[in-house]
């Protein structure tokens, strides 16, 4: 179960570290407004818009995988099988943010679909 919980911190932290692509592009427009971020955000193109949209993106798959998660573990249905696939999901989602800032869009897809293909896969391991 360590490991399970292990994937799930780094799944928590990783929106967190997802922003500071967006705060770097931030600061190259006319410098981090923190006063007004999302208003900023909103101007943001290219590599900036695409570091948002990861971060985003970052908060939306921790839903269903922290969900998948809890729910093998109050199931008391954690197994190899469900370790593998956070293991899966972790390294998938990792794949989708650089695949993002890289900008390769069919990767980045394929990668999503992996990710959450593993989080449906350990909330099916609860059934």
């Amino acid at each position: 179960m360590t490991t399970l919980l292990t994937c799930l911190l780094l799944a928590i932290l990783l929106p967190y570290l997802a922003k500071a692509p967006v705060a770097a592009a931030m600061a190259k427009l006319d410098g981090y407004d923190n006063r007004h971020p999302r208003a900023q955000q909103a101007k943001l193109t290219g590599y900036g818009a695409r570091a948002l949209a990861a971060h985003q993106n970052a908060f939306e798959s921790l839903l269903v995988f922290g969900i998948a998660v809890v729910t093998v573990i109050a199931a008391d249905k954690v197994n190899d099988v469900a370790i593998t696939l956070a293991i899966v999901h972790v390294a998938a989602r990792l794949a989708y943010h650089l695949l993002y800032l890289l900008n390769y869009s069919s990767l980045r897809s394929t990668a999503w679909f992996i990710a959450i293909g593993a989080s449906l896969g350990i909330f099916a391991q609860a059934l």
